[in-house]
């Protein structure tokens, strides 16, 4: 549809409908559009998704010219003009499109040039000082197209959900306007040629989110979870920002690309560099630590995962956007684009005493943490939209889980993951709100049951999702989880590394039960047993209008046969493998097996991870399809493990005793410092003046004999020390 354009054309258009959405529905939406303020955001966001599967399919195209054996090795390679560099000696890594709209900042001779900046031509020299130059540049890779497909597919679905979700609402174009403002930021992260440019994009993303997740600001609850979501991301945000000044101070540019003579921290002329172009040890350490703490932060790992399960109290298709699409994978999509920084960590591990350290192995165990103690917590947890907002933090786990095994299968796995896992979990969000507009905005499962009869589309729907979630083929799930478990499989071993990965494989099974158990358990307990209503749904109980139930059954769909799509032919680990920062693995020798996630089908994981999740629904169906004596029975027998899940560890409650607490305190000693020094000396300092102002006031009595008398006085001292003898 948009061939007629050109490629930097499409790249540019991507964000720019979202934003000129944004800008119109709050211009026009609160006098004029009112109740069809959905309309320009639907629209913005549904033409941005055509356009960007416009640009994956140019891209695509561009992978399969790049191995055809009659293109040449620099043909992959598209950049602008003002990009353009000598003719590369190397076959390019990977395919990447670079598009640059203007400059932004420039400062010459910013930084010594540092030992690991390279030059972007392998003859040239680099000078004694670097500049410092931000470009707005974009980009476009197969990573960056398959993203802003994901995203603005889900978020168009989300709009025309939103439409009768959000009838009615007092703030109904505030909150389109900020939807269309949360997806601009999104695709800008996800479309940035440049680390500067993606920690402000990282920054809009946030500020997107606490302005939806407080949407109903009214509510304290809802106020409250936007606050919490807005500073815990504040302490992840504080080290990437760390981490993206060692990358600056390492390799003289924050750019992906080459650019103005200097190789880019992704660069070809880093990639294709045969020394090794990237630091390793304590510093490389550092700064992929730095990075994954900013991860950690964004998609709710451990220990930066208490904001999200609060976030569900703004809207819910807000729940669906943050969960499914944007905000929470930023942290996956950014990890996977430095998977070099990673693979360094892991060449030239950090020695501490004896010990070797490398960064993959780290993420994969604070996923590996994460997905468990998330699913932990699910098993217990009564609110519907809670159980699925713990399943996203556990789900995310398992993308790090495929990230930290630091190999090209584990890498593009854990992205597949996180594609599937955008439709299925839209898909359940939405369903969750389905119920909830129907049952009154009530959405504790204790309160209503037996909802098949009542709500068809959405039972089939959350069945079809539920059965997603839960990894069973054919669903989209089984294929991404299955490929992580494979990953990490290839990992296990005796001893060091391969023990630590050994463990984090029976974790992962150990979660995929788990996982199958707690949705489980939410479908039954919503769609069947005895029929149940709220009050506060009167006598009114019926299903979703159709703006609401026909993005169900798209993304219905699309949960079912997205994962074998993309696994025919394995066109989509393919492509994906022709991103640069992926590309290079290939270019590594390392000692690690490095197929990709569907050469060979493992037929002994898939299905001991098939029945350990068939064995979760059964354990479910045993206990929740009946009168549920057994679930009584059971909580009593392990009540303090019951209790420990219900009150999700009391991680909350650690938090306020060890960070809240503490910072209120020496607020509050902040305060009184404030107030009785550095006011009571400013106080001092006005003070004296006042008091010798009123000392020198006294002499002014208005009677003009005492002035004479004055006069008189001082005129006789000064006589007396002009005639006083020695003087």
């Amino acid at each position: 549809m948009f061939d007629f354009l050109d490629v930097s054309t499409r790249m540019t258009l991507i964000p720019a409908l979202p934003l000129a959405a944004a800008l119109v529905t709050a211009l026009l939406g609160r006098s004029f559009l009112r109740e069809h303020s959905h309309w320009p955001t639907v629209v913005g966001l549904a033409l941005s998704f055509i356009v960007s599967l416009s640009l994956l399919f140019e891209v695509r195209e561009l992978a399969g010219q790049a191995h055809a054996p009659h293109e040449t090795p620099a043909r992959a390679t598209v950049h602008p003009a003002s990009f353009q560099q000598a003719e590369p000696a190397k076959p390019a890594v990977g395919v990447e499109i670079v598009h640059a709209l203007w400059n932004w900042a420039t400062i010459d001779g910013a930084i010594d040039t540092p030992s690991r900046a390279l030059p972007a031509n392998g003859d040239a020299t680099l000078p004694a000082a670097l500049p410092f130059k931000i470009d707005i540049s974009l980009r476009s890779d197969p990573l960056t197209a398959i993203m802003l497909c994901m995203v603005t597919f889900i978020a168009t679905l989300v709009a025309i959900y939103a439409a009768g979700y959000m009838h009615g609402d007092p703030g109904y174009w505030r909150f389109f306007s900020y939807v269309a403002l949360f997806v601009f930021s999104m695709t800008m992260l996800v479309s940035v040629s440049n680390f500067l440019l993606l920690y402000v994009f990282w920054e809009a993303v946030g500020v997107c989110s606490y302005l939806l997740i407080g949407f109903w600001f009214e509510k304290p609850e809802a106020a409250a979870a936007g606050k919490k979501a807005f500073l815990v991301n504040r302490v992840g945000d504080f080290g990437f920002a760390l981490g993206l000044f060692l990358i600056w101070t390492t390799y003289g540019t924050l750019n992906y690309h080459d650019a103005d003579g200097i190789a880019g921290v992704f660069g070809q002329a880093r990639l294709t560099n045969t020394a090794d172009p990237y630091v390793g040890g304590g510093l490389g350490l550092a700064i992929c630590l730095l990075l994954m703490l900013g991860a950690c932060g964004k998609s709710a790992q451990f220990p930066l995962h208490v904001w999200l399960p609060d976030a569900m109290e703004g809207p819910t298709p807000v729940s669906a956007l943050i969960h499914a699409a944007t905000m929470v994978t930023a942290g996956v999509y950014m990890v996977t684009r430095c998977t070099p920084l990673f693979l360094a960590s892991l060449q030239e591990p950090f020695d501490y005493g004896g010990v070797e350290i490398s960064a993959p192995t780290i993420v994969a165990i604070i996923g590996g943490f994460t997905a468990l103690l998330a699913g932990l917590i699910g098993l217990t947890q009564t609110d519907l939209k809670r159980v699925l907002a713990y399943s996203t933090v556990s789900q995310l786990g398992y993308m790090f889980l495929g990230l930290g095994a630091a190999t090209l299968a584990g890498v593009t796995s854990g992205m597949f993951h996180l594609f599937t896992h955008a439709f299925f979990k839209a898909l359940l969000f939405l369903g969750a709100g389905s119920v909830m507009h129907s049952m009154g905005h009530v959405i504790d499962m204790r309160y209503f049951s037996g909802l098949r009869r009542i709500m068809p589309i959405t039972h089939v729907t959350f069945l079809i999702g539920s059965l997603a979630l839960a990894g069973i083929i054919p669903f989209a799930g089984f294929y991404s989880k299955d490929a992580i478990l494979s990953a990490l499989h290839a990992r296990t071993g005796e001893g060091g590394t391969g023990l630590i990965y050994s463990v984090l494989y029976v974790t992962a099974i150990v979660t995929a039960g788990m996982t199958a158990f707690y949705t489980f358990r939410a479908f039954f307990m919503t769609f069947y047993g005895e029929e149940r209503i709220p009050h506060e749904a009167g006598h009114h109980a019926h299903e979703s209008p159709w703006p609401m139930t026909l993005p169900l059954v798209i993304l219905a769909i699309a949960a079912f046969g997205v994962g074998r799509w993309c696994e025919m032919d394995h066109w989509f680990a393919h492509l994906l493998e022709q991103t640069p920062s992926l590309a290079y693995i290939s270019q590594k020798h390392l000692p690690i097996d490095l197929r990709g996630p569907f050469g060979q089908f493992n037929i002994e994981i898939a299905a001991l991870s098939s029945l350990v999740a068939l064995a979760g629904i059964a354990l479910a169906a045993f206990l929740y399809l009946g009168d549920r004596r057994e679930v009584d029975v059971i909580s009593r027998l392990l009540r303090p493990f019951y209790n420990a899940s219900l009150h999700k560890f009391w991680w909350d409650e650690i938090y306020t005793v060890l960070v809240v607490w503490p910072t209120k305190a020496l607020a509050a000693v902040s305060y009184l410092f404030d107030r009785v020094i550095i006011d009571g000396l400013v106080n001092l300092c006005g003070y004296i003046p006042r008091k010798l102002g009123g000392v020198l006031r006294s002499l002014q009595t208005g009677l003009v004999q005492f002035y004479a008398l004055a006069m008189a006085m001082a005129l006789a001292v000064l006589l007396l020390t002009l005639i006083w003898p020695g003087t």
